[in-house]
């Protein structure tokens, strides 16, 4: 087998166990109530522990498909034969014609009555093929337009729940926090429409490289960016976790998917090397470490062209888009 071949299968196999146990880092209750009252008004100013006691169940995490038809799942009751609709709980075997919102839960308000549907997801950088911001607005309204015949029937819209989904975008520019949601301008007269602009909202969080100083307004954007990190130590993130935000590392295996994230990145990098060598566009780590520059890239991708690399290759080794490798190749 091609030994090119191979290592990017190895290589994209480490990948989704780092993605995945990610997500589970992300997943677990502390962790999205330390972002949740930072981010959504109902809980701002509470205590973590105590919103974590409001998160229903268990989150899923990448289990309930994104698109129409398919987020609702119809069960029968065995004891009494009713028809039962919640949240699509199939396993997330791999699938390439669904996708799969990341993290999705849902949390009671202080009151301890009403919910709200709360759908958290990681990026590793702002996409190129197309706007964040509309697919999570898509997001957004999927969140929304799913809850008929489970949140509500018929056409009792004043049971629809608030829905909040959350972006983590790293590798920004900068650090930012942005709440985009519904307002109304009155351009003609001052009518008081009945009911809930506060049913859709999106937040986006993007993560600068470098972790922030430890300030107030970055308490947020310097606990995920330790979080994803994948330069900081195990033994790094938890301390900073445990003395700056008071969480217990040793609860819900934190410390063991940690630990599990930061051997994966290492696993990630060497096999990134070895499959460099592979392909014959590197020789040597000092070569290995600079085959991101941009004026080497044109040069390294035209080679594996005409040794009869395939695009899906050539974008695995080089971290580029297929339109910027077709205007290369021409």
């Amino acid at each position: 087998m091609n030994n090119e071949i191979v290592y990017s299968s190895k290589a994209t196999d480490q990948k989704a166990q780092y993605d995945a146990s990610a997500k589970r880092l992300l997943g677990q209750k502390i962790i999205l109530a330390h972002i949740l009252i930072r981010v959504v008004d109902e809980f701002k100013g509470m205590d973590a522990d105590t919103v974590a006691s409001l998160i229903e169940g268990e989150p899923y995490i990448s289990q309930i498909p994104v698109e129409p038809g398919l987020t609702n799942k119809d069960t029968v009751d065995a004891r009494t034969g009713e028809r039962i609709v919640g949240l699509n709980t199939e396993n997330s075997e791999i699938d390439e014609g669904k996708v799969y919102f990341d993290i999705i839960f849902y949390v009671r308000m202080r009151d301890g009555l009403a919910k709200m549907i709360i759908n958290l997801e990681a990026q590793k950088n702002e996409p190129t093929k197309y706007h964040i911001l509309n697919r999570a607005i898509f997001y957004t309204a999927r969140l929304v337009s799913s809850q008929k015949e489970r949140e509500f029937t018929g056409s009792d819209y004043n049971e629809i729940k608030q829905v909040y989904s959350i972006w983590i975008c790293m590798n920004m520019k900068e650090n930012s926090l942005s709440h985009i949601h519904m307002v109304k301008d009155d351009l003609l007269g001052e009518q008081d429409w009945k009911g809930n602009l506060d049913i859709p909202n999106i937040v986006m969080i993007g993560l600068a490289k470098e972790i922030p100083p430890k300030e107030e307004q970055y308490e947020l954007h310097r606990l995920l960016g330790t979080l994803l990190s994948q330069t900081m130590t195990a033994e790094q993130k938890l301390k900073l976790m445990k003395q700056e935000y008071d969480i217990p590392v040793d609860r819900n295996g934190i410390k063991e998917e940690v630990s599990v994230m930061c051997n994966l990145s290492e696993g990630v990098e060497e096999m990134g090397y070895a499959k460099g060598e592979a392909a014959g566009i590197v020789k040597g780590e000092a070569q290995g470490k600079v085959i991101g520059r941009t004026e080497e890239r044109a040069d390294i991708i035209l080679k594996m062209h005409k040794k009869g690399y395939s695009l899906e290759q050539i974008m695995d080794v080089t971290d580029m888009s297929e339109a910027e490798i077709k205007a290369i190749i021409g």
